[in-house]
C-alpha cells in the first residue's frame, strides 16, 4: 500500500472519529435539558438585551435552543456533500471540524447559561459572558479564515472570490485578520462598564470586518481582470 493511500485512509478514519465526537457533544445539551426540564420554572430567561432588559419565554423554548446543537451537527456534516466545490473541503477538513466542535461548545455554554439563570437569577453576568464568548468566536473564526478554500458555505462567499482563487485567498487573509481584530475589540469591551459600550465594541468592529473584505474582494477581482486583458 502506498504512503499516499495509507495517509488518505488514516485521514478518513480520523475524520469519522471527529464527527462522532461532534455528534456526541451535540447531544449533551439535550441530555442536560431532559435532566432538569421538570424542575424548570414555567417562564425562563431567553434573551438579554444590551439595555439590561431580560425577556422571558415558556420553558418549552429550551428544547429549541438545545436542539440547535444536533441540528447544526447534522447540517455541517451534510454541507460538504451538497457543495459544488466539495473536493476542496479535504484541503481544510481539520479547520472545518474544529469550527464545528467550537460551535457546539459555544451553544452548549449558552444552554447552560439559560438553565443556570432560570434556577438562580443573577448568578452570571450574562452580558459580559455572552459578549466575551461571541468575541472569542470571532477570534477563532478569524484565525481559521486564511485556511478556508473555495466553497459555497464557509467564509466570504463573494461572487468575485468564488470566481478567482487568488481573490479568494486575499479576501480571506484580510477578513481573517479583521475578524480577529474585531474579536479582540469585543473582548476588551465585554469587561468595560455600560451595556451600550459592550454592544458598540462588539458590533461596530464586526460590521467593519465584514464589509471591507467584500469591497476589497471586488477591487481585487477587477484588478485581476485588468491584468488578464
Amino acid at each position: 500500500m502506498s504512503e499516499e493511500k495509507l495517509g488518505k485512509e488514516k485521514g478518513e478514519i480520523l475524520h469519522k472519529k471527529t464527527q462522532i465526537v461532534i455528534g456526541l457533544v451535540s447531544l449533551l445539551p439535550i441530555v442536560l435539558t431532559a435532566a432538569v426540564y421538570g424542575k424548570l420554572p414555567e417562564q425562563i430567561p431567553t434573551n438579554w438585551g444590551f439595555n439590561g432588559q431580560i425577556s422571558y419565554s415558556g420553558k418549552s423554548q429550551i428544547w429549541m435552543i438545545a436542539g440547535m446543537c444536533p441540528f447544526f451537527a447534522i447540517l455541517f456534516y451534510l454541507l460538504p456533500s451538497m457543495d459544488p466545490k466539495k473536493q476542496n473541503y479535504q484541503k481544510f477538513s481539520g479547520v472545518y471540524e474544529s469550527f464545528q466542535l467550537f460551535l457546539q461548545i459555544f451553544l452548549m455554554i449558552i444552554t447552560g447559561i439559560i438553565i443556570t439563570e432560570s434556577f438562580w437569577p443573577g448568578t452570571i453576568q450574562v452580558s459580559v459572558v455572552v459578549t466575551a464568548l461571541c468575541s472569542v468566536l470571532c477570534m477563532f473564526i478569524g484565525n481559521m479564515m486564511p485556511k478556508f478554500r473555495q466553497n459555497f458555505f464557509c467564509g466570504f462567499r463573494t461572487p468575485w472570490a468564488l470566481s478567482d482563487e487568488i481573490v479568494w485567498n486575499k479576501t480571506h487573509r484580510l477578513g481573517g485578520r479583521m475578524l480577529f481584530g474585531a474579536g479582540i475589540a469585543g473582548l476588551i469591551g465585554a469587561f468595560l462598564p455600560g451595556e451600550k459600550i459592550k454592544m458598540g465594541m462588539l458590533l461596530v468592529p464586526l460590521a467593519v470586518a465584514t464589509v471591507i473584505p467584500y469591497i476589497m474582494s471586488y477591487i481585487w477581482f477587477q484588478k485581476q481582470q485588468e491584468e488578464k486583458s
